[in-house]
Order: structure tokens, then sequence, then C-alpha cells
């Protein structure tokens, strides 16, 4: 720049210095290339999806996070099958009390009437994190401290040396042997990092962190890009094939956490480690998708690529998480739903494509947007397809809840009071293909639940899932409505965890025929300019409070919020203010 002003300074310019002067201007060209449009990345079974899903009504869930916190942490129900949760005296592998939560309402195996120390992380954990993503203090409530309570989960007695999903392994009997289906013993450790993020300075967290960090280094380090078993033994440090379909996604979950891990301690070993599980991870030939672990590859993949120049396929990752496993010996069929039953759209919901016609799950629901809305600040050719998948699910989501969908579409429409409308059925169907009640004959969807199949004596009410619901906060922190019904505004950093230079990112998706103007509030005390990642333009200056802008048809925007007259800078792959970052140049994310 000082080059090509001195130049332009000069009051005569022969041949020699206009070829000096284009050389300069080139120079600049390229270190500075003119910002362009973000193509954006067509997912199929994305596509398949309404525009404008039907019939259409938007949860407050940031509000129904607060109530079911509200309802199920309060030790002081009196009534049948209440509370919810339970204090456990056991001190199993931390010399500490921890607290149960029923997985279902009601469930006969857990609590006092039951086994004390059968209770889950994916409940407890999930709860806490729902809780903290919106601004619930955990550490603090009643005169608990519930984060630090978790560390029971640790598994120290039995030589595992990780969060699992129960505090004593050996009662995972009582449900049906969780403990030996690996995405149980890896996904804890996925909510617990992100609990720690959430809730920084908990005594003995980090110890605990670096631990499980260690242990899944060494799992990936024996593994050396096979994960082709049911569960691995961290204790003996093996694989092992049973009775449970092969889970090669958990390489996703190994990565999620070591990248974390990286991003928390700044150990190399860790980015290997996270680089060396994505390999093997991509590296399948099909998409094995099991449970909940998939997607976390997308972010993790988009975040390398971005941050740390790696090229992995993140459009085979979502193709794989969407389309589902068509592996034989995989747990066929389980993907995304990209259908309309009868009268209500439930397109975008998680579970199974082919189990009696379709059986979606809200837990994995909520579980799928906290890797995917963040992966769209790192590749963002992908926001148009997770803007409308987002408006699809979060739509979709609410006829899980008893009092949002029909009597005459429920099994358990009688006892639907307790629920008080925070705590869900566990699944949806197409059909009530397992219990077949007469009166259900015919309908669908039909929301229901797994829970009287498990034991003998099991009552109907746990149907209604207590482990499905805990972590609603998730849509509770990423959705929230603008003036424009069905265009909603998607916080891309909320769920973005162990990110140092992130600037606030929000994605809107206008799914209408025509262009939509949509309303930005500022709730800070600074101006703030708006940019848009996709687009490279400022779409409002100095906003003090309110400033609306224009979206067009069928169109994203991923809007950076900015201090007032900052001055951005391009290097490096990344548009930056300071050491913020604003956008990553997209021709480096594969």
């Amino acid at each position: 720049m000082i080059l090509l002003k001195k130049i332009r300074n000069e009051k005569r310019i022969g041949a020699r210095g206009q070829v000096y002067f284009l050389l300069a201007l080139l120079f600049v060209t390229a270190c500075h290339p003119k910002p362009e449009k973000v193509q954006q990345v067509v997912i199929d079974r994305i596509a398949m999806m309404p525009d404008e899903p039907s019939p259409f009504k938007m949860t407050d869930w940031y509000e129904k996070a607060h109530h079911f916190d509200q309802y199920v942490f309060n030790l002081e129900l009196k009534g049948q099958y209440l509370p919810f949760i339970w204090i456990d005296s056991a001190k199993r592998n931390m010399p500490q009390n921890t607290f149960g939560m029923f997985t279902v309402i009601g469930d006969t195996r857990q609590g006092p009437a039951g086994n004390k120390e059968y209770h889950e992380a994916l409940c407890a954990m999930g709860s806490l994190l729902g809780a903290g993503l919106v601004g619930i203090d955990k550490t603090h409530q009643n005169g608990f401290n519930y984060v630090k309570m978790t560390q029971n989960y640790f598994n120290s007695a039995n030589g595992w040396n990780i969060m699992m999903n129960n505090t004593n392994p050996a009662v995972a009997s009582l449900g049906g042997g969780y403990g030996r289906d690996w995405w149980y013993d890896v996904f804890p450790n996925v909510l617990y990092y992100g609990l720690c993020e959430l809730f920084p300075n908990v005594p003995q967290a980090d110890s605990l962190q670096h631990i499980i960090a260690e242990q899944f280094f060494k799992a990936d380090s024996v593994l050396k890009g096979n994960y082709d078993y049911s569960y691995f033994d961290y204790s003996q440090m093996k694989g092992v094939s049973n009775n449970i379909p092969h889970q090669q996604d958990v390489a996703a979950g190994h990565a999620y956490v070591l990248l974390c891990a990286y991003e928390k301690f700044g150990d190399e070993r860790y980015l290997r480690g996270a680089k060396s599980a994505m390999d093997a991870f991509v590296n399948q030939k099909e998409s094995r998708f099991y449970e909940v672990l998939m997607p976390f590859g997308a972010l993790v993949a988009a975040r390398l690529n971005a941050e740390h120049g790696t090229n992995y396929p993140v459009k085979k990752i979502l193709d794989w998480t969407f389309e589902g496993c068509k592996a034989k010996d995989g747990r066929t069929g389980w993907g995304v739903i990209a259908e309309r039953w009868n009268e209500y759209d439930v397109h975008g919901l998680q579970g199974s494509i082919t189990d009696g016609g379709g059986y979606a799950f809200l837990m994995n629901s909520f579980d799928m947007s906290w890797p995917l809305v963040p992966m769209v600040k790192y590749d963002s050719r992908y926001a148009e397809a997770i803007g409308k998948w987002m408006l699809n699910v979060s739509n979709a989501a609410r006829l899980f809840y008893p009092y949002d969908i029909d009597d005459q579409h429920q099994w358990l429409p009688e006892k639907k009071e307790i629920t008080k409308n925070v705590i869900a059925y566990e699944g949806l169907r197409k059909e009530d293909y397992i219990y077949k009640k007469a009166s259900l004959k015919g309908t669908s969807p039909v929301a229901l639940g797994d829970g009287p199949q498990w034991v003998k004596g099991q009552p109907e009410t746990s149907m209604f899932s207590l482990y499905s619901s805990a972590q609603v906060g998730i849509f509770g922190a990423i959705v929230k409505k603008t003036n424009v019904e069905k265009i909603l505004q998607l916080n891309c950093t909320a769920t973005d965890f162990y990110q140092k230079n992130s600037l606030p990112t929000y994605l809107y998706y206008n799914p209408y025929d025509t262009l939509k103007s949509v309303c930005f509030y500022n709730t800070g005390k600074e101006k703030v300019d708006l940019y848009d990642a996709l687009t490279h333009e400022y779409v409002s200056r100095d906003v003090t409070e309110e400033n609306c802008f224009e979206i067009p048809s069928k169109k994203a925007r991923l809007i950076v919020v900015l201090p007032s007259g900052s001055k951005m800078e391009i290097h490096d792959g990344k548009y930056t203010i300071g050491s913020k970052i604003v956008a990553y140049i997209p021709s480096l994310a594969r």
C-alpha cells in the first residue's frame, strides 16, 4: 500500500513508472482479492424438505428450557412419580454425593423405590448443558453444585477413567447393557466437555478433562484407523465386538473431544489425535451413522479445514448424516426423516427412517443442531441448507410435547398433565407399530415411547421421557423468533465451544417466495455494524437498538456483529478484526 501510494503521488509517471504502478496494483489485488459471494452447496435430502413446513408453530424454546429446569429440579414436589430427581449418596467414583434423574416418568428401575445408583449421565449432564446454554447457573442452585456432582460419572473404580453413562456400569444391565454400547461411553464425554466450557472453574474439572483426553488419544492410537467395533474397553485399551452393530462414527466423537482438548490445553498431540480419528472416520466406505455422533464429524471437519488447512469432505459427512446408514451390518436406516405424515410435516427429525415406516427421537433431533449450526461459521457454503433444515426440525420438534399435538395423535393424552408440557414423549412414530392400540389404528403420526417395553410393571407414563427432553436448552440457545414468522435467528456461536476468537454470528434463512425485511435488535450498549459473511457486504452500520435488513427469497444471510467502524483485514485465509475472526475464505473450506 505504501508503494502504491508513492507511485500515485508522483507528478510524472513514465513508461517504467507505469509498469511499476501496474505491478504494484497486481500485488495489492493478489493480497486482497475482491470478496465474492459464497456459492451454496445443496444437500439433497434437505432439498426434499418444504420451504414452509405446515402446520407451523414455533415454540419458544428458550422459555421451555427454563420451565423444564424449574419443574424437574424441584426436590420439594409431592405426588405420584414425584420428584423427578433424587440424591445418590453411594459416593461411587468420587467422595461426594451425586444426583439421579429418572430416565422416564415413573421408571421402576430407578430412584428411591428402585436402585438409587441407576441413573444416566445423558439425563443429568444433558439437563445441565441445556440449562447452562440458556443462562441458568447450575453450580449454585438451591444449595447444590450440580455440575460438580456429575463428576461421579467419571468411572475410576473400573479403570476406564472416562465419563460413562452410569456411575456404576454394573447397574446398566437393568437397562439392557447400555455400558457395552460404544456411543453411550463416548457421548457423556462430549457432554462433559460442553459442560466444562459453560461452567468453568469447577474444582477438579480440568484434571478430569485432561485424563479423558489422554484416554481418547491412547484409544485412537491403539485403534490405528480401525473403528470396526461395538465398543472399546478403555481400561484394557482394546476394541470389542458383541451383538451390537459396529459404531465407526464414534471416531467423530473422539475427534470432537480431542479437538476441544487441543483448544483447551494447547497440546499438539491432541490435534494430531483429532486428525487421526477424522482420517479413520472419513475413510469409511459408507455411512455408519449409529446414534448422535456422526454430525459432530461435520463440525470437526469444517473447523479443521478452516483453521488447520486440512481437506476433509464436509459434504460427504452431511450426506451420510441426512441420508442415513445403508450398511447391512450397521444400524440400517438411521438418519434424518424427510416426509409428511398425513397432515403433519415431520421433516428434519432424526432417528430411524425405516423402523415401522419411520421413528423419530427428540433428543437426537436436539443434538444434531449442536454441531451443525456452528459448522456454518467454518464452511458457509452450507448456510442455506442448514437454515432450511433448522426451520423444519425446530417446527416439527414440538410434536413430541403432549400439549402441542392433538390428543388423537398421542398414546397417553389422559396422563399428559404431569408433563406440564416440558417433558415430552420419547419418540414420534409414523404409526403405532409396537403397541397397536386400537384407538390409534390408522393414525399417523403417533407420539409415544419405548419405556413400557423395558421391564415388567413399567407404567404407561414411562412414555414421557426426561432423557429425551433434558437437552431442550440446545434449541433454547440457538433458535429465536424474529419479526417475520418462519424466519428464525439461529445463534451460530452458542454451541461453538472452545473457540476464543468468535464474534457474534447469526444465521437467517428466508423460506418465502418474496424478499423479506428482518429486524435485528442490538441489546448491547455500543453501536455495531452488521456484516454478511455470505455476500461480504455490510447490511447495516452504526446500529444502536433496532435495525432491519432484507433477505432475498430462498436465501440465507450469515450476519456477523462487528464493533461499529472497526477495520477488517484479510490474511491467512480469514477476514479478521484484530484477533477476532469475521469469516473464512470459502475457497479454503472444502
